[in-house]
């Protein structure tokens, strides 16, 4: 019956004006990034470069190419992606916590908010500007079959190149800001979203084509599915996952009138961080990796090939350093945007209080006990969700876009993107149903 109803209210989205332009506004921004992924940058053999990223796939490269939407593969004016902004965005906010002049803007509001976000603009085109010198330093190194993938090799083609390549991620920003604040969901998330979704047709139709030839059986092309949907389901299970703490509101009397003595409950997610974590931790690994690669065959830098080898998908260093940074992230994040403090203060001005627990410290204390006990549940759960997949792909050698980072990435932004548009739907009654009362009250 819920999800009938919620089917019916779908329906209901072209009813809305408001509501259908956001939805209109986002796609039209993610078809323009779509279209931006398939404009490549001037001096650049494209058939050499396919050729090599076909040989790259499962590696650093390939997950990275995963996150542009194929933009890297065709090295076109996205190929840096949206990486540069949040590698940006992690920094910004670390320093948030070693830093009183930012945690002090971080406090201002509105006006703090813009301030970091500038600083995290400017952030975003220092390290664009850091990856795009590298990519088109190392672009010039690579080759397939002793011919060269760059046409006309120098610094004409350097400079041109990282032009191009920091103007396209800049755009980037600016596409991700407008359909946060215009459009639906979280920009960022969503662009990333439309980058892994527009691969996933190649690479389900790559991978039937394998079971066609024969290279993969019948048999480990529904167990990769049967995978894929497991993963989905445990994903969605946990997402709606929730810790609910009772909390009993104090009899209050008004005048004649009796308020208060009701119950309720806190709800506490079991994932609080959501996707954040591997896309950041995914983000902090593929920024030093990504530059090793591009120029571990240039002079002074032979040792970067080593480099790249060990933070290759599978080894040992990257699933370590990587299950490190989502155990931090999903830590760190729900640090940012919980705090135990402020909402014992607002249940105690309210007059709530969770049984058994005094008002005020001791409540802040036992909300903050059962947030990290239900944290390191969540932190395990998306770091299993991720490795433990991608160990599987790295064994079989299948494509990426099986990988439990991407799945869960499409999973988590879809289902916020469908409960903001809910929600919406929820607001959209709610007028509805107050109009019809001022309605009968003036009749």
């Amino acid at each position: 019956m819920a999800q009938a109803g919620q089917l019916g209210g779908l329906a209901n989205i072209g009813k809305i004006p408001e509501l259908k332009s956001r939805i209109l506004f986002t796609l039209a921004m993610l078809i323009v990034y779509r279209m931006g992924a398939h404009i490549p940058v001037p001096g650049i053999d494209a058939s050499m470069l396919a050729q090599f990223f076909s040989q790259a796939q499962g590696s650093l490269l390939g997950m990275f190419d995963m996150f542009s939407g194929g933009a890297l593969s065709r090295l076109t004016i996205f190929a840096l992606g949206i990486m540069p902004y949040i590698s940006a965005a992690i920094i910004l906010q670390l320093m948030t916590v070693v830093s009183p002049k930012l945690e002090q803007l971080k406090k201002e509001g509105e006006a703090g908010r813009r301030k970091i976000t500038q600083y995290t603009r400017y952030g975003t085109v220092f390290l664009a500007c850091f990856q795009a010198i590298g990519m088109s330093i190392g672009l010039e190194s690579f080759s397939v079959a002793g011919q060269s993938v760059v046409l006309d090799p120098g610094l004409q083609f350097r400079a041109i190149t990282a032009i191009t390549l920091v103007t396209g991620t800049i755009f980037l920003m600016w596409v991700g800001e407008q359909v946060t604040e215009r459009g639906i969901g979280n920009g960022i998330s969503m662009i990333i979203f439309a980058g892994i979704v527009a691969g996933l047709p190649s690479a389900i139709g790559g991978t039937l084509e394998l079971a066609r030839t024969g290279e993969y059986s019948a048999f480990t092309v529904l167990g990769l599915f049967a995978m894929a949907i497991a993963v989905t389901g445990v994903v969605v299970w946990f997402e709606r996952a929730q810790r609910r703490i009772p909390i009993q509101y104090a009899k209050r009397q008004v005048g004649n009138r009796l308020y208060g003595g009701q119950s309720s409950f806190l709800p506490l997610k079991v994932n609080t961080a959501g996707v954040i974590p591997p896309i950041f931790a995914s983000s902090l690994i593929l920024l030093p990796a990504t530059f090793a690669q591009f120029t571990k065959g240039s002079e002074g830098f032979s040792w970067l090939g080593d480099l790249s080898a060990i933070l290759s998908p599978g080894a040992w260093l990257y699933m370590t350093i990587f299950t490190a940074l989502i155990v931090f992230f999903c830590f760190f994040y729900t640090a940012i945007v919980f705090n135990p403090k402020d909402t014992s203060d607002n249940l105690k001005k309210n007059g709530g209080f969770i049984p058994g627990i005094r008002p005020g410290q001791k409540t802040a204390d036992y909300i903050d006990a059962v947030l990290t006990r239900i944290t390191v549940v969540g932190a395990a759960y998306v770091t299993l969700v991720c490795l433990l997949p991608q160990y599987l792909i790295s064994e079989l050698s299948v494509p990426f876009y099986f990988g439990g980072t991407s799945l869960l990435i499409v999973v988590v932004v879809t289902m916020d993107t469908m409960s903001q548009i809910q929600s919406h739907l929820m607001s959209h009654q709610y007028e509805g149903l107050m109009k019809q009362a001022r309605l009968k009250t003036s009749r």
